[in-house]
């Protein structure tokens, strides 16, 4: 299967039997990553926690338990 990443528009190859292929073909919505747009945001995110200026907001779980 030939896929194209979201950012730097590199076309590689990946296997058809793998998870992120059955994933591409099943949901559209999911992108494909290559790996070294995918390391780079890794060690870009690395380093802003590393830094303390770095907020990580989720959601707030509600607790039903009246």
């Amino acid at each position: 299967m030939r896929v194209k990443c979201v950012i730097c528009d590199t076309v590689e190859s990946i296997n058809d039997e793998t998870l992120i292929a059955k994933r591409l073909r099943n949901r559209p919505i999911h992108t494909y990553m290559c790996n070294t747009c995918h390391k780079r945001i890794e060690d870009r995110t690395n380093e802003r926690i590393a830094t303390g200026n770095f907020k990580l907001y989720q959601d707030k779980k509600t607790d039903d338990s009246w």
